[in-house]
């Protein structure tokens, strides 16, 4: 019942037959179309439309996005993969190296080490010695190496 009538209109509406609705009032009325024309009419009177597509909204996924790039969001239960597969070995190892020279470079400004001291720190820091900015300064003080 109805089938040529919900191809038809499927082909003008540019979708699937799925999609296509009547109008249970005007049941009659489109029962007696049997040309593209006439369907064509039913759609333009409003006795026949197309259903909204059920997708799944963007909104949410917007909306969590927006809290990310303000911080939120990025605690321990939200992450997925290794710790390198948010922030590349490399990377890490720039910023903590960066650190830890800039440190080293200020204690020879200050004149609180000597050149071959800074040299054996600088040294240390290359060859992957210092876990981080704290270990270096804690070596520092245990050793005694600067002159306050």
């Amino acid at each position: 019942m109805l089938r040529v009538q919900r191809r038809l209109a499927a082909q003008i509406l540019k979708c699937g037959q799925n999609r296509v609705s009547f109008d249970a009032g005007r049941l009659d009325d489109i029962k007696e179309a049997i040309t593209k024309k006439d369907v064509l009419t039913l759609i333009n009177n409003g006795a026949i439309t197309k259903k909204m597509v059920l997708n799944t909204s963007k909104f949410w996924a917007r909306r969590r996005k927006m809290q990310k790039s303000k911080g939120r969001q990025k605690g321990h239960g939200s992450r997925k993969g290794k710790k390198t597969a948010r922030l590349e070995p490399k990377r890490d190892w720039i910023n903590r190296i960066r650190l830890q020279r800039v440190f080293i470079k200020s204690l020879r400004g200050k004149g609180a080490i000597t050149t071959s001291v800074y040299h054996e720190l600088y040294m240390k820091s290359k060859g992957g010695f210092f876990r981080n900015l704290r270990h270096l300064k804690l070596y520092v003080n245990e050793k005694g190496i600067s002159k306050k």
